[in-house]
């Protein structure tokens, strides 16, 4: 019986273990997508105990909570300590066996505190006084989590409208570690809700200083905070959608449409995805003349619980996969860009693994050679960066596409100790490998061409391509 987190946790065989251990293990972590706070990194923002750490915002470990009946005064409540919400997840952590969350907790325990203990409640009360010792200490500021764990660069999630005053202060600054802003311009499309979309366009006017009354002043407004976010650093966009769009539209339709919802009246769902059309294209446009790389996620019915929406707000715990029909539509919107030359450097990511391989086809359509793995098939990506979700990926990429040129994980997290999960993507990534070295299916004596790739997926890639 093998023990649980070690030094050759889902290391199955000889030549994983070396892979893991010669090769990918102490390579630095490039984030190049993550929702952390660039406020608590300007700041070095100090956590009080392991619950605050742990548990504020943490819409996975919430979901869990539910899940074991834990009542929600003790996941989200304002009128209960964080200890007492630690406590209620260490009560469901036993429960969590076979999740993710069991694996990821225990690597966090020993990864950042050197605690070795299985988390229950009969251990909580030691694991609580270690682990918030500990964050006393000055190595375990938001900065000195990140130092810990060899980061050298991280992508935050930013507004178009953001004013980067935090980004700016650490290039000032000179901080080690990159800490770059990443355009999301999700609210600048969301025109589904009329109100919230004048009240943004207001804020977009004001911090643009265009006043924003046409499709054609909105796009200009989008341009100049484009040019800002590249002059601050930014490399990537990343559009968080349900699906793409593409249908076909004119300047005068759109025109009409932005002037509809600006004067707060309702648009038709025809209305809604011809918008999203000429939105996606133009933003698009903008990442191809800047020579950014364009994310694309999407996939998640978000919001679904209705009542607790209501309470909560968003990004509480409440999204899952959802059954879109993307293929046409995504095909429309890359080959447009493409017939014109324009087609950015492009990362898709699908949150319904029946997409795997249709992802894994669609971006080999439009490779073209300027750039080694131009088109990138993204991570496992949300209920997707598990074990078997990161295999399924890596597989489908490995059996449609190129997965020596693939840039790699990502921690997608809001939490300062979420690093482990790319140390969770090497060790399946090297047992993979592993195991087909060892089975015969790829040959031993290529070990240093197929050691290099892994330490290009765990890394080199990943800088390479985005030119951090």
């Amino acid at each position: 019986m093998k023990e649980f987190i070690h030094d050759d946790f889902l290391l199955q065989n000889d030549t994983a273990r070396r892979l893991y251990h010669e090769h990918s293990k102490s390579l630095p972590i490039i984030d190049y997508h993550c929702h952390i706070s660039p406020e608590s990194i300007a700041n070095d923002r100090r956590f009080t105990d392991l619950g605050q750490l742990w548990l504020e915002g943490d819409h996975y470990k919430w979901r869990a909570m539910r899940a074991n009946g834990i009542d929600e005064r003790y996941v989200t409540g304002k009128d209960t300590t964080f200890r007492e919400k630690y406590d209620r997840w260490a009560e469901t952590v036993p429960f969590t066996m076979r999740n993710p969350l069991y694996a990821w907790t225990h690597l966090e325990l020993m990864r950042v505190f050197g605690v070795s203990k299985i988390l229950n409640p009969s251990t909580a009360a030691e694991i609580w006084d270690e682990c918030t010792a500990l964050l006393q200490q000055p190595g375990y500021s938001a900065r000195g989590l990140m130092k810990k764990f060899n980061v050298e660069v991280v992508c935050t999630t930013d507004d178009p409208a953001d004013s980067l005053e935090h980004h700016l202060a650490l290039s000032k600054e000179g901080f080690k570690i990159k800490v770059l802003p990443a355009w999301r311009p999700d609210k600048a499309m969301a025109v589904e809700d009329p109100e919230n979309y004048r009240n943004y366009i207001s804020r977009l006017s004001e911090v643009s200083g265009v006043d924003i009354k046409s499709f054609g002043t909105l796009i200009e407004a989008l341009r100049l905070r484009h040019q800002f976010f590249a002059e601050a650093g930014c490399k990537l966009s990343d559009h968080g959608i349900e699906q793409f769009y593409a249908d076909d539209y004119s300047e005068k339709d759109i025109d009409l449409i932005f002037r509809k919802v600006i004067s707060g009246r309702n648009l038709s769902s025809e209305e809604i995805s011809k918008f999203k059309s000429a939105m996606l294209y133009e933003m698009a446009l903008m990442d191809w003349e800047t020579g950014w790389t364009q994310q694309f996620h999407y996939g998640a019915v978000r919001n679904n619980n209705s009542r607790l929406f209501n309470t909560l707000g968003p990004d509480t715990g409440f999204d899952s996969i959802g059954d879109f029909t993307v293929a046409r539509n995504l095909s429309r919107f890359l080959d447009s860009l493409d017939l014109e030359g324009k087609l950015a450097k492009t990362i898709l990511y699908n949150l319904n693994p029946c997409d795997n391989e249709l992802i894994a086809t669609m971006i080999g359509n439009f490779q073209d050679g300027s750039v080694p793995g131009k088109m990138q098939f993204g991570s496992g990506w949300w209920f997707l960066d598990q074990e078997t979700g990161i295999i399924n990926q890596l597989n489908s990429l490995s059996l449609m596409g190129l997965v020596s040129r693939f840039v790699g994980m990502l921690t997608d997290s809001r939490s300062f100790i979420s690093y482990p999960r790319h140390e969770y993507f090497r060790r399946v990534l090297c047992n993979m490998i592993g195991d087909d070295i060892e089975k015969g299916k790829m040959p031993a004596s290529e070990f240093s061409t197929i050691s290099k790739m892994v330490e290009n997926i765990s890394y080199y890639n990943a800088r390479n391509f985005f030119g951090f």
